[in-house]
Formats: structure tokens, sequence, C-alpha cells
């Protein structure tokens, strides 16, 4: 399933040296038309430049304000042995990229960073209680070179991201630290594919072209044309998002007029791999035989010009081929989220024809691995920010007996996802607060686990409200609405079918609420209708039910029409302080909180 993702965290707040080893092959593909390949270095004689220099471009994705490493099971990369099994590594932290990515640029002067997009948004407290101010600094510091946008980039709106790129202290909060102002990114964020309703006019730079010594490579960055779809009304108010393809060629051309012949597409959309091995080789057995999802016709549609593709969204690993339309193999690359891996691509630039030989493009995944050294200045960065944030981060919410997994987690039904239904259920089931019978979370809302080890000196299995907010940290407020039990239905079948076909979405549900998904069948089928009871009773079509769901969800967000048909809408509190409430209802240090049972969902495989 997709880890695609959403939501607006609105304005309202409380306040290497050994860089993974292990590669993953690719083979590729196709000349520049009259471009001969004299091999890396070589030709031209004394005292001439040599006719072709490699060009190191290192990326990532879908950082999403981590800066320290992921707990539990979301920070871990799975690699398969020799032997066939696969070893769950424990990656990331941005002490440890930084490593990685200064380890991986000694000895090569042609380096270039670029990143995928989703770099903030949906971040954990340590970034998120600071407007990712944070995160963009560390990324400043990383010498990140020119990033996309993701849809993440949209949370908080479009003043807010130029606030990112351009600097200057938040509207409501101010400045964060006595005589600092925020400076933003020292790096060009690129929206080629975002306009202005009222202009038309681009709301960023569509792209960007990185130089050196005369060698040239230009970078168009796009975000999904279906961000609207998973971002709050607010957040794309007064823009328009284009079609991918047609964008990229657009620009392609534009550059390619202007003499920049080697071109490289940041693209926040992406696959899935037929394996979750970062090291799995997708061109095996043929090229892109191993990738699926939304990724492989955009790829397919890109012009020629474009020379490699940087992806995201997704949350995978992968190193793959996809042929353009010329038929020729072109790299496609994707490296994970939250900073566990790095990309390494070599593109061997022609300097005769300003162009990338693309036969000899070879790229691989390696892991962020915390067995290396920390960079002195990320730890002093997150020890400054760690100050400012924790009296609020460090307050204990509950207590749990061990992990309950929610990110980590691939199941449909995730023991979490059950924690945080049943607390908006319990939290808004009064008729005082909205009379709700049943509760909706949408899966991409979960943004980790809970873990039971400590991540401070709280103790562990204490639930501190940094780690609640970290798993939580939309601040979505929370709606009850009336739905007919036909409505309801229809919300179920939208998992699994329109826009969620390809990818299922499955709402995590609260107690009392049952059906059975089978996945032998297909669309809208899968979710059996006639299985869906709620506490023993049949839904009944003409009935109304009271429902609760984030005002994400309740906008028909994340491709459910059906919920956003909701009348009689009450709005009660956020999701967070509701699940925050549930924990210290249920918990104690002696009576800690266990996983609940997922026996909701009935699987047929």
């Amino acid at each position: 399933m997709s880890a695609t993702p959403q939501k607006n965290r609105a304005s309202r707040r409380v306040l290497a040296a050994a860089a993974g080893l292990a590669t993953v092959g690719a083979l590729v593909a196709a000349m520049p038309a009259g471009a001969h390949d004299r091999g890396h270095g070589h030709g031209g004689g004394h005292g001439h430049k040599p006719r072709t220099v490699d060009v190191q471009l290192l990326s990532f994705n879908d950082l999403h304000g981590n800066l320290e490493p992921p707990a539990g099971s979301a920070g871990n990369v799975s690699e398969t042995q020799p032997d066939g099994t696969v070893k769950a590594i424990p990656a990331g932290g941005v002490e440890y990229l930084a490593t990685s990515l200064r380890t991986a640029r000694k000895g090569n002067p042609y380096s270039v960073t670029a990143a995928g997009g989703d770099m903030v948004g949906a971040s954990p407290l340590l970034s998120g209680l600071f407007h990712d101010e944070p995160t963009i600094e560390a990324l400043n510091g990383l010498d990140l070179d020119v990033t996309a946008v993701g849809n993440h980039e949209f949370d908080e709106g479009a003043t807010e991201l130029a606030r990112l790129q351009n600097g200057g202290c938040h509207p409501v909060e101010g400045c964060y630290e006595k005589g600092k102002k925020f400076k933003g990114a020292d790096f060009p964020y690129l929206a080629a594919n975002v306009t202005k309703e009222k202009t038309g006019k681009p709301l960023l730079k569509p792209y960007t072209v990185w130089k050196k010594n005369g060698v040239k490579i230009g970078f168009i960055g796009v975000t999904l044309e279906g961000t609207p779809d998973i971002v709050t009304a607010n957040g794309v108010k007064g823009l328009k998002f284009h079609d991918e393809v047609e964008t990229i060629n657009k620009y392609a051309r534009e550059l390619d007029r202007k003499g920049v012949k080697s071109i490289v597409a940041l693209i926040h959309e992406g696959g899935a791999p037929a394996s979750t091995s970062y090291n799995y080789d997708c061109d095996s057995p043929g090229a892109g035989d191993g990738i699926s999802g939304p990724i492989v016709d955009i790829a397919k549609g890109i012009t020629p010009k474009v020379d490699a593709l940087v992806t995201g969204h997704t949350h995978q690993a992968y190193v793959c081929t996809v042929p353009d339309p010329s038929g020729k193999p072109r790299m496609v690359t994707s490296a994970s989220s939250f900073g566990k891996l790095y990309t390494d691509t070599t593109l061997t630039y022609d300097r005769r024809t300003n162009d990338i030989v693309r036969t000899s493009v070879k790229s691989a995944n390696h892991v962020v691995t915390r067995d290396q050294p920390k960079a002195p200045d990320m730890t002093r960065l997150i020890d400054r920010w760690n100050k400012l944030a924790a009296p609020i981060a460090n307050k204990p919410q509950g207590w749990i007996s061990a992990d309950i997994n929610g990110r980590g987690s691939t199941a449909p039904e995730k023991p979490l996802g059950n924690v945080i239904a049943d607390a908006q259920l319990e939290g808004l089931a009064p008729a005082d607060k909205g009379g709700a019978e049943v509760a909706f979370m949408n899966p991409g809302g979960i943004r980790a686990d809970l873990v039971h080890k400590a991540s401070g000196s709280e103790g562990d299995g204490v639930v501190t409200y940094g780690e609640a907010f970290t798993v939580q940290p939309f601040t979505n407020m929370m709606n009850v609405v009336d739905l007919t039990g036909a409505q309801l239905v229809t919300a179920l079948q939208q998992q699994v079918s329109g826009p969620n076909e390809a990818s299922p979405k499955i709402l995590q549900v609260s107690k009392g609420l049952t059906y059975t998904l089978d996945l032998t069948k297909s669309g809208a089928d899968r979710v059996v209708a006639g299985t869906i009871k709620l506490n023993g009773e049949a839904i009944d079509p003409a009935r109304t039910y009271r429902v609760a769901m984030n005002e994400f969800l309740a906008g028909g967000g994340d491709g459910f029409p059906a919920l956003g048909e909701g009348t009689n809408k009450l709005v009660g509190a956020s999701d967070l302080d509701l699940f925050n409430a549930y924990l210290a209802a249920h918990s104690t240090a002696t009576a800690p909180l266990a996983p609940p049972a997922t026996d909701r969902i009935t699987v047929i495989q």
C-alpha cells in the first residue's frame, strides 16, 4: 500500500564513514544522438580537457522533518542477504545523513545533491513545533543544491512555503530564538507544475541550472498533479496543479533551447517495487519489470531530453530503469523516506554534446547507517532546538506495555490505527460532543509507531507529548457528521475503488465496526457489503449514523468523496488532544495500555 500521506497541520499549535555498501545494480540506456562515448575521462590528447567528466548526483526524498533517527520499525530499512533472508537495518537521522553525504562526495569534484520533495510536513515535534525551520536549517547544512516541492510543502499554504524559501519569522509565532531571524532555504524549491490561479504564473521557480567549470545540468521539479486531493483545501487555495509529463516536457524544451542538454527531473510521485528490500534489482528480469504505480506511466511519457528521474512520495526504495518514449531505458530512483537511504548516481557528461551519455548512467541506493560518526554540526543543531522544545516535548501522556505499530505496520488494520480510531470515538461519543457512533482514521495520517523503548530520559513505556505529536503531527480538528448507511458503505468501498483502486487506502475503524475485505476480488467488490456491521447489526442503508473523522477526511480527502457528503457537522477537539486524552484515561504506570487486537477487518488474501 502506498505511503501516501496528507494533511495540513493547522496554524493552531501549542506553542557515511561507511555509507551502506550494498548496491543495487542497474544497467542503463541510450546515448544522446550523435554522441560517441570514448570512456570516462578519455579523449582530447595532451593539454586538452578530457572529453567526458563524471558528475555525481546524490539524492534523497521524503525526509518529513526527521532530524533525529526515526524510532521503531519506521526507522529500519530491509536488506536482502546473499542467502535470501531479509535483515532489518536501523537507519536515518540527519547526523548520519550528513556524514554519509560528505563521505560520498570525497574524491568527486563534480557533485550535486538534489531531493524529491516532502522535506518538511508531517514532521516530528522537534521540527513541527517550529514550523519546520530546524529542517530547512539542517538541509542548508547538508549542502542540498535543489529540491522539488512535495504535497506536504503545501500543508500550511503557499504563503508559508514562500517563507520557508525566502526566510523571515513566523507571522503568528514570531522568531523562536532571541536575536535570530530565520534565513530560509539557501537552495531553490522547484514547483514547475504549480501556478497561481489568478495570474497563471508559476508559484516558484520551475527549474534551475547547476554549473561547474562549463558543465551544466538542468533540474526541473514537479509535485504530483493530485496534490489537492491529499492536502486540505486551505493549503492549496488559489493554486492550480498541472500534468507532470506535460510540464516536464515543456520546460525540457525550454532548457534545450537555452543550450542545457543534460536534464534531471525531480518528481514528487513514485511507484512500488516488487520487493521492499532497498537492494532489490528491479531490472531483473527486464527493465522496469519490478516496479508498478503512477511513476511508470509518467516515466514512459517524459521526453528523452531528460536523462534521469529522481522520484518520491511512496516512501519506497528503488533503482530501476523504465523505457523513455523512444524505447531506451532511463534511470528512475527513490531513496525510501526519513533520510534512511541516499541514492548515488553517476552521470557521465560529454563536453562535446553537453549531454549525458545515457549508456553509462550507474546508480545505487546506500543505507544511512547509524554505526558511522555523527556530524557534529547536526548534533549541535538538534541539541539547540531540543532545548527549546523540551518543556512541551517531555511531558508524559500515558504508558504502553509494548510497541504499538502504526506507520511500521504493513497490515490493512494497524494496532495504532485502532487506538486512534477508538480515541476519536470515545472523545466524540457524548451527546454534547457530537454523539459519534463510529470513527474513521486515514492510514496516511499515522506518521510513526508508538515505541516502548525510551526516546530520552522519560523511561521505557512512557509516551511523551513529543512522541504522541510525532504519531499525529497535523493537529487536525475533528468533525462529527451525519451520513446515511448507504454513504457509509460507499465510503468503505472507496478504500479499494476509484482513485484508491490501484493502491488501496484502508481506513482504520473504531471498535464495533466489522467487515470482510476480500482481496481476491477487484474494485469495490473487495469490500463485502453484506458483512459490514456496527455493534453486530447490519448497516441500514436508510438510517442516519453519526460519524467522527478528522477535517481532512470530512472534506472528502484521500479519495473518499462519500465522506465529504456529511451534514449537520459539529467541530470537536483536535485529533492529537483526543489521542492524548485517551492515553491518559486508559493507562497508568502500573497498568500500561497493551497493543489492541486487530480483529475488526477480516482479510481474505
